[in-house]
């Protein structure tokens, strides 16, 4: 490994289920119990779901341990309420959510509308360490070719409202409704980029800077690149992968930051995007080497490919060879989902339990 590692935090927003598989509004009372023990727990818009987070991590062995370690603790606290806690990034299930009792959220409620009270989705956010905000906006300029085979690799979301979407990442549909959501232009600079953050917020039509969406972005938290592209992921193997690539990216753009960035228009971004959230690795995606379409293994191969000097160097080379295996074998998140599905006779309920049993595996 390199003596520098970038360290990486994953932050997962998971469903809470009733042992049936619908949705339940426990998120106040799972939190409210919670334990120093089940690791770091927040509230999400919706009461449904709640959210984890792993410490900084520095190898993907460590990764993978506090990925999972996050579900379990997740688990443990949902225990003392009735629930499961399942890895969905849409309910399979229809049902109106439940706005969490906070100003903040009550306001987005209010001000956005059916945006807002639609929103019972969940992502996978990938923190990646940068040594400050130039480096982090250099970075930013040069992965976005790069976001929406992230998506595809994490499609985990193909029902909406009861019914069969057509896409491995209805989320990311959703998701797209916000304005300050999707790819981004070139910035260039530190002083560009909040320059174009503040402008967005002296607009009057997000709360505040909480309201950037973009699909990467500096983090106002930590000293870090913040990819949030992702739905979360149905299983751990597939969150840790998506980690990996994640930090591969960042490292890879990192050493390419005196070489000119990519110049790709953001309409064509947005639309590899789309693509990739209807055909998840069921399909062809938009390979960023042409443009063109290409079968989804030979873009991923092509991403694996585009970090592969950064996986060496960390080591990672050969346990994303194998997470990718097992993907490849056993589906992405959408495809096991429909398969359940199939296999339960549309029963949509069970689909949730199986995706339960999932998140823990």
């Amino acid at each position: 490994m390199t003596e520098r590692a970038r360290s990486v935090g994953v932050e997962e927003e998971l469903m809470l289920v009733g042992h049936d598989g619908t949705p339940v509004p426990r998120a106040r009372d799972v939190l409210g119990s919670a334990e120093p023990a089940d690791g770091p727990l927040e509230h999400e818009l919706m009461e449904e779901q709640l959210e984890t987070a792993t410490p900084p991590r520095s190898t993907l062995k460590e990764i993978a341990t506090a990925i999972r370690e996050g579900r379990a603790g997740a688990q443990a606290a949902a225990d003392r309420h009735g629930a499961r806690v399942a890895a969905l990034a849409t309910s399979p299930l229809a049902l109106d959510g439940t706005t969490v009792d906070k100003l903040r959220y009550l306001s987005a409620r209010a001000e956005f509308g059916l945006t807002a009270r639609e929103q019972l989705t969940s992502g996978c956010h990938v923190h990646v360490a940068v040594a400050d905000d130039t480096e982090g906006v250099a970075v930013l300029d040069r992965i976005g070719p790069w976001l929406a085979p992230l998506l595809a690799l994490s499609a985990n979301s193909p029902y909406w409202m009861g019914v069969d979407s057509g896409y491995a990442s209805f989320r990311s549909q959703v998701w797209s409704r916000w304005h300050t959501a999707g790819p981004t232009r070139h910035f260039g600079t530190p002083e560009a980029y909040h320059a174009a953050v503040e402008g967005l917020v002296a607009t009057g039509t997000i709360l505040d800077e909480g309201m950037i969406y973009f699909d990467a972005r500096l983090s106002a938290r930590y000293p870090t690149v913040e990819i949030r592209v992702a739905d979360v992921c149905l299983s751990a193997d597939t969150a840790t992968l998506l980690a990996a690539l994640a930090r591969g990216l960042v490292e890879t753009a990192a050493r390419a930051a005196d070489s000119p960035a990519p110049d790709v228009p953001v309409e064509v971004l947005r639309t590899a995007l789309w693509r990739a959230g209807r055909s998840g690795l069921g399909g062809d995606l938009v390979d960023p080497r042409t443009w063109r379409p290409a079968p989804a293994h030979d873009v991923v191969g092509a991403l694996v490919d585009h970090v592969r000097e950064a996986l060496v160097d960390l080591d990672d080379l050969d346990a994303v060879t194998e997470l990718l295996g097992g993907l490849w074998s056993g589906g992405d998140g959408a495809t096991r989902q429909r398969s359940w599905a199939a296999e339960a006779g549309g029963d949509l309920a069970a689909v949730a339990r199986r995706a339960a049993d999932a998140t823990l595996e």
